[in-house]
């Protein structure tokens, strides 16, 4: 059976028993190079459920909108389930909230041009780190030899050409606010930005606050990044969001030792939500 037979086949009868009361996985869009998250608590909808190599969406952050309703069984990847991780170990749900069904990710194209999308080119981990069981076997994938090309690109610049580049970036953001509503480690119930008491960062749409609201989310996320890359695919205007982000992760890792998030299940906190005497101040 390939992976889309076995994904549906688990998911009809995990609902038919009871086992899950919703489970979230794809479904095949207008186009054929097209698919959309597909939410199902009928089992006679899975049928509707895909699985090919247009499958572009992170699933995870859905299961946080429709855990009320009982078990959520869920489709993941490498991507995915490490989004599950970090949504684990920021408690905001339990392991025992979902039923994860694996499937190995050889990467996903394109809508458009049909080539590997960007953010699977620098994928570290195509195949699923947690899961309940495996629809099919794992996938093979080249891995990327310097996750963080694009940063040394960065600090080769000088002071004044990293300000230029910087600031046309920022120049660009509409603030829509995409990059957060994607994001699988944006999970504040109420986000600084919609706060009106404290107005952290004003709502003009100028160079000035939008940097302050990119950069203060780069710094929020930076210990919890799983490096989905949703936030630079789903932004309307293109911007290299992942250089940001893996520049923290970057500087975490020379403070800290090699990191990276959603790998594994923890109670120990995330490395800048913690402070010892002993950790290194060369910022400062």
């Amino acid at each position: 059976m390939s992976a889309q037979e076995i994904i549906r086949a688990r998911a009809k009868e995990l609902l038919e028993s009871g086992e899950v009361a919703t489970f979230i996985g794809w479904e095949a869009g207008r186009f054929t190079n097209q698919t959309t998250p597909l939410v199902i608590t009928d089992a006679a909808d899975a049928d509707k459920l895909v699985f090919n190599e247009y499958c572009i969406n992170t699933l995870a952050k859905y299961a946080t909108d429709v855990r009320t309703r009982g078990k959520v069984g869920l489709v993941v990847r490498g991507c995915d389930s490490r989004a599950i991780v970090r949504l684990i170990n920021d408690k905001v749900i339990k392991r025992e909230d979902v039923y994860l069904i694996g499937v190995g990710c050889p990467g996903m194209k394109d809508r458009k041009t049909d080539e590997m999308l960007k953010k699977c080119t620098e994928c570290r981990h195509n195949n699923p780190l947690v899961f309940d069981e495996m629809a099919g076997e794992n996938a093979e994938k080249a891995v990327p030899e310097d996750r963080f090309a694009e940063v040394k690109e960065v600090e080769a610049m000088t002071a004044a050409e990293r300000t230029r580049y910087f600031e046309s970036v920022y120049a660009k953001c509409i603030r829509c606010y995409a990059c957060r509503d994607v994001c699988p480690c944006c999970t504040c119930r109420e986000c600084f930005v919609d706060q009106r008491r404290e107005n952290w960062v004003g709502k003009q749409n100028n160079v000035a606050e939008n940097r302050f609201y990119g950069l203060t989310r780069v710094m929020h996320i930076g210990d919890r990044c799983i490096e989905c890359g949703e936030c630079e695919r789903v932004c309307p205007m293109d911007l290299p969001l992942m250089k940001l982000n893996r520049k923290v992760i970057q500087d975490m890792n020379d403070l800290f030792g090699e990191f990276e998030s959603g790998l594994v299940i923890s109670d120990e906190p995330s490395v800048l939500t913690t402070y010892e005497l002993t950790d290194r101040e060369e910022f400062m």
